[in-house]
């Protein structure tokens, strides 16, 4: 679908003058963010990047690293614990997840061991209303 000259313009004229960002441009217009960054770079400005902010969990990454490198198999509540002792201000949840991206991963050697193979899906049998197996 074209985008109306007008249209373009008013993107490039916001964005320019007013500096605003593509996710305001696109609310004030009615359109989708894409829209607009499609604009932009078509205007031939450099693709946007997002710029994500420092985590809270960042300072303490190498002592996670070097913890979880001795003792690999510690519960990420008991590394939330440590590292809440030495002033990590942020919430569980999220520091969990930062343990998922750095918690070594355990690699098989051996081909046939379950770990390497992928979970069987087979077909969903329908349950009938007396609790047994319906035909598929």
């Amino acid at each position: 679908m074209t985008i109306p000259p007008d249209l373009q313009a008013r993107i490039l004229r916001y964005h320019h003058v007013e500096k605003w960002p593509v996710g305001t441009i696109a609310k004030q217009l009615g359109v989708h963010h894409t829209t607009v960054s499609r604009v932009l770079i078509q205007a031939g400005l450099p693709r946007l990047l997002h710029h994500s902010r420092r985590s809270m969990a960042e300072p303490f990454v190498p002592f996670l690293r070097e913890t979880l490198a001795k003792f690999p198999t510690l519960t990420a509540s008991r590394l939330y614990a440590m590292v809440r002792e030495r002033g990590y201000p942020g919430g569980y949840d999220h520091f969990r997840y930062i343990v998922s991206l750095h918690r070594p991963r355990r690699i098989c050697a051996c081909a046939p061991c379950p770990a390497n193979r992928p979970r069987w899906t087979g077909p969903i049998l329908a349950m009938s209303s007396s609790g047994g197996r319906g035909a598929p």
